[in-house]
């Protein structure tokens, strides 16, 4: 029997281990209805009216891994926070965007995103194993599109063989990892066969949510068709268990690259220290941290949401005062379709000809003179320590003059 404490789990205290070892036990015990939910969790005001009215597309669904990872004392618990629909998902915000990130007007077939040059996003299910209520393609996800019918992912293997400056394949969703392990190799296959597919990556929180579904099955699929890179999503610290720990350490210790995105969630991880927690933790399973995503505009997650200044003082805690590795590329996804946007924090204090006056993470103010162009004389510069606001300005005025 699995060992289980506290009334989260009280219903499953009896489940044989082999059981909730078991990804496919996992899904088909999700908790998804009101009923379910309020005899294993007190709710607030606010989730029984979220609980109630979600239905149909992104329903809730919360796999009994997940529940046990929450603190039933704490109203404000990040683990059920992101699991959870409350009544503020009905309330639609002036700046609401149906598809914010524009990707319906970039999909020339079914399931298929092409907005870079260089590479394509292959939609391959609209199903998760957990409906993140900060989802941002609440349009499908949950929904009945079928993305994964056989047409559809012939139409895009065709798209992708006749694009031939497509060399990266990114497979989402939903979540790519509710396929069956067959279905999931078909897709590795064709797209492996296709001359100018280079890089394949998929993205996947179900080591997250379900880390059961990690198997050596899985693995030894991933290994076929190496190589892979797998794009985490983690939000929290509290997120990584040793449970989720096994699941990646099986994917890395098969050679199989790690990354995580992190989207910036109000109340849940926009404080800097918890952010750079969250980074030191996943360094410590092996995980990169690789972006910080601003919540997007989608309909129904304003209640999420961070104003993008809170996200630039989030890097400027990060940058220079833990590792490099430790720091991801904290982004804002244009509305309607632009793509990728990085948004740091202003390093750069002033410019001239020949001349860069910088600011470090400490605040301190340094010159960086460029390499003089060909047939002109290097300036000489007896000393390039830090200097103060005063020497600066004063070096500003010469170099104008």
């Amino acid at each position: 029997m699995i060992n289980v404490t506290g009334s989260l789990l009280e219903r499953w205290k009896d489940v044989p281990e082999s059981d909730w070892e078991d990804w496919h036990w996992q899904i088909g015990n999700r908790v998804m209805t009101y009923d379910g939910l309020k005899d294993i969790l007190q709710l607030t005001p606010s989730e029984v009216i979220g609980v109630k009215r979600s239905k149909g597309r992104l329903l809730m669904a919360i796999p009994p891994y997940w529940l046990s990872l929450i603190d039933p004392m704490r109203q404000t618990c990040p683990i059920r926070r992101q699991a959870i629909p409350t009544a503020e998902e009905f309330e639609v915000s002036l700046n609401d965007m149906e598809d914010p990130c524009g990707e319906d007007k970039d999909s020339p077939v079914p399931g298929l995103v092409h907005r870079y040059p260089d590479r394509v996003l292959l939609l391959a299910t609209e199903k998760c194993a957990m409906y993140c209520r900060h989802c941002t393609r609440r349009r499908l996800v949950g929904s009945e599109t079928h993305l994964t019918s056989r047409q559809n992912f012939e139409q895009a293997y065709d798209y992708i063989r006749s694009n031939r400056r497509v060399r990266d394949v990114l497979i989402s969703g939903g979540d790519p990892l509710m396929l069956p392990d067959e279905t999931i190799e078909d897709i590795l296959k064709n797209l492996r066969a296709i001359p100018n597919v280079e890089f394949i990556r998929l993205g996947t929180r179900m080591p997250v949510t379900v880390p059961m579904r990690v198997t050596e099955n899985l693995i030894s699929i991933f290994k076929r068709y190496s190589p892979i890179w797998v794009s985490l999503h983690f939000n929290h610290p509290k997120e990584i268990t040793k449970r989720c720990k096994k699941a990646c350490d099986m994917l890395a210790d098969s050679g199989i690259p790690l990354g995580s995105q992190t989207v910036l969630l109000r109340g849940i991880n926009d404080r800097p220290s918890t952010m750079r927690r969250l980074m030191h933790e996943l360094l410590k399973i092996r995980v990169r941290p690789y972006y910080i995503y601003q919540c997007d505009p989608a309909k129904g997650i304003s209640h999420f949401r961070t104003a993008v200044s809170v996200g630039i003082n989030i890097m400027e805690k990060l940058r220079g005062h833990t590792s490099g590795y430790s720091v991801p590329t904290y982004v804002v996804d244009a509305p309607g379709g632009g793509g990728k946007i990085p948004v740091a924090p202003n390093y750069v204090i002033s410019q001239a000809k020949g001349m860069f006056t910088l600011r470090n993470y400490a605040g301190n103010i340094f010159t960086y003179y460029e390499p003089a162009e060909e047939g002109q004389m290097q300036r000489v510069v007896p000393n390039q320590n830090k200097q103060t606001k005063k020497e600066v300005k004063t070096a500003e005025a010469k170099t104008a003059a």
